[in-house]
């Protein structure tokens, strides 16, 4: 039984997906070590010194490791073309300490970061990879800050903001279907270009399962979204699907 489990797991659709994401990589390969080459690690270092680890903090502390999450923004970079694309005007949500969108300078495209101000360590190291942000915090049926501007491309990894208080147990409450249409509707009208594209790439649940509840894939695909592993796509307009990666390399 165990292991036809693995067999299944194997072949499953999720993991043909991964395979494919990998694949399309490959025909493209970018050197994570050269965008590595740019960063001023004694600087980074310093950061560490002046920020140290915080006790019941690992998600953050694991930020000091530059070399791991230049990796992990490529792999994302790559995954939108962004490494082959005309220059574009990027907003980055929950932006973190502003690893992805140094790597979306680094391909020739201009970004801005959406976080609030509760990390030290993501301040310090915003300042030092020289990515702009604007300190805000996202609330459901709430607009986000006016920002003068609209955008080719809004993204958010490892989006958490949906999660509005936890529970007793131990789990979250998060945003209804409501909230999310609210989001995704404001995004739309204020802060993408005609032709732009919203990315949300969520962490799975918990238990192991994908974040796509039947409720909420059912309420993102009436937006238009084009669903693909973790992540799901929006045009700007809600009638047209925007194409992921996996479909041309």
């Amino acid at each position: 039984m165990q292991l036809s489990r693995k067999f299944q797991k194997l072949f499953s659709v999720d993991a043909i997906e991964s395979f494919w994401e990998h694949a399309c990589r490959w025909t493209h390969p970018v050197n994570s070590r050269r965008i590595l080459a740019t960063l001023d690690r004694s600087e980074l270092a310093k950061l560490r010194d002046q920020y140290p680890h915080r006790p019941n903090a690992r998600k953050i502390n694991a930020y000091e490791n530059a070399a791991y999450w230049i990796g992990i923004n490529v792999e994302r970079a790559q995954d939108l073309r962004l490494d082959r694309s005309p220059p574009l005007r990027i907003l980055d949500l929950g932006c973190g300490a502003g690893y992805f969108l140094y790597v979306c300078r680094f391909f020739g495209h201009e970004g801005l970061g959406l976080d609030t101000d509760e990390e030290p360590l993501f301040r310090g190291t915003t300042e030092l990879l020289n990515v702009r942000r604007v300190v805000s915090r996202i609330h459901p049926q709430v607009s986000l800050p006016e920002l003068g501007e609209k955008f080719d491309l809004v993204t958010a990894h490892r989006v958490c903001f949906h999660r509005v208080a936890r529970r007793a147990n131990g789990e979250w409450n998060e945003w209804a279907p409501a909230d999310w249409k609210f989001f995704i509707d404001d995004i739309r009208t204020r802060l993408l270009k005609p032709n732009g594209r919203l990315l949300l790439d969520f962490n799975p649940r918990p238990n192991g399962s994908s974040f796509f509840t039947s409720e909420l894939r059912a309420c993102f695909l009436a937006q238009g979204a084009r669903i693909f592993r973790s992540k799901a796509l929006f045009a700007a307009d809600p009638n047209q699907r925007p194409r992921f990666r996996q479909t041309r390399c």
